[in-house]
C-alpha cells in the first residue's frame, strides 16, 4: 500500500529522547520515596500520556503525588534535556524526502515540549499545524483517539495512513485506529532491537524497521 499520509509518534521516532526522559522520571520518583529504575520506567510508563502515567504511579505509591510533583519533574527534565539531545538517526533525511506527502505527529507528550524539540531540530516546518498531543486527555494511547484525531486533521481515512511507532502502547493505539503500523526500532533506548521488534510483532504491527531507510521502502 502506498500511504496517503504518514503519522509519526514523537519520542523514540523523531526525537531520540527516551533515555533522558525515563532516567529523569526514575530520578523524580525515587526522590519522593518510590525507588524506581530507568528500566522500570521504560517498561511501565513509556508511551503513556501524563494522565495515565500519574494513575500508574499513584497505584504503586499508594497515595497521591505531591501537588508540585509534575512542576518539579518538568524542571528536572528541562535541565537534562538542556544538556543536549538529537533527532533519531535518519529522521530528518526521511522527512526531507517525503515531499508533499501529508504527515502529522500523534504523541503522548506535551505540545510545548514537542514544539521546543522540533524547533531545536529544525524540523517544525515539516508538520505545520499537524502536531497532535494526547497530553491532558483521559484516553491516551493505547486508545486510538490521538491517531484518529491526526487522521481527521489531515483529512485522510485512517486505513490510508502509515503510522510509525516505537512503543507497544503506541503501536496498539495506531492498530486500533485501523492504520498500517511500522514498529520502529531505531532509537537509542532500544538496546536489543531484534527482541524489541519481536515484542512489537506480538502487538500486531504490520512491519518492523530497524532504521529509517527501511521505512522509506514502505512509503
Amino acid at each position: 500500500m502506498i500511504p496517503a499520509a504518514i503519522i509519526f509518534d514523537f519520542d523514540g521516532v523523531i526525537a531520540d529522547s527516551e533515555v533522558r526522559a525515563n532516567r529523569t522520571l526514575a530520578e523524580s520518583l525515587t526522590a519522593i520515596g518510590l525507588p524506581t529504575t530507568y528500566e522500570e520506567c521504560l517498561r511501565d510508563y513509556c508511551g503513556h500520556n501524563w494522565q495515565e502515567t500519574e494513575r500508574r504511579i499513584v497505584a504503586r505509591l499508594g497515595r497521591s503525588l505531591p501537588t508540585d510533583f509534575r512542576a518539579q519533574h518538568r524542571a528536572r527534565a528541562r535541565e537534562r534535556f538542556a544538556e543536549g539531545f538529537s533527532p533519531v538517526p535518519g529522521a530528518p533525511a526521511f522527512l526531507d524526502r517525503l515531499g508533499t506527502l501529508p504527515r502529522a505527529i500523534a504523541s503522548s507528550s506535551s505540545p510545548d515540549y514537542i514544539a521546543m524539540s522540533l524547533d531545536r531540530f529544525g524540523l517544525a516546518h515539516h508538520f505545520g499545524g499537524h502536531v497532535y498531543s494526547a497530553d491532558g486527555w483521559d484516553r491516551g494511547k493505547p486508545f486510538p483517539d490521538i491517531y484518529l484525531a491526526a487522521a481527521k486533521g489531515l483529512g485522510v481515512e485512517p486505513a490510508q495512513c502509515l503510522a510509525i511507532e516505537d512503543s507497544p502502547i503506541g503501536a496498539a493505539a495506531a492498530i486500533s485506529a485501523g492504520m498500517i503500523v511500522v514498529g520502529f526500532c531505531g532509537a537509542g533506548h532500544i538496546v536489543d532491537r531484534a527482541a524489541h521488534g519481536d515484542m512489537l510483532r506480538r502487538v500486531g504491527v504490520h512491519h518492523v524497521a530497524l532504521r529509517f531507510e527501511e521505512v522509506a521502502a514502505l512509503a
